[in-house]
């Protein structure tokens, strides 16, 4: 198995990366919306988020 950023070995406390450093850039790629899991939901996302802070603003209130 090779580490899917670096092509490099892979090491069994890091798989499937072969580095801490690998793995981060994998993880900062998934935080900065490199990497997404496709949605069959048609609900927008912006309206998702602007009603999911309404009902929170509610249930705190």
């Amino acid at each position: 198995m090779t580490c899917p950023i670096c092509d490099g070995g892979t090491t069994a406390s890091y798989r499937p990366f072969c580095s801490k450093r690998c793995a981060d850039i994998d993880l900062g790629k998934w935080l900065n919306g490199v990497y997404a899991v496709p949605s069959q939901d048609a609900e927008d996302p912006e309206n998702a988020a602007v009603q999911a802070e309404r009902n929170l603003q509610i249930k705190h209130s």
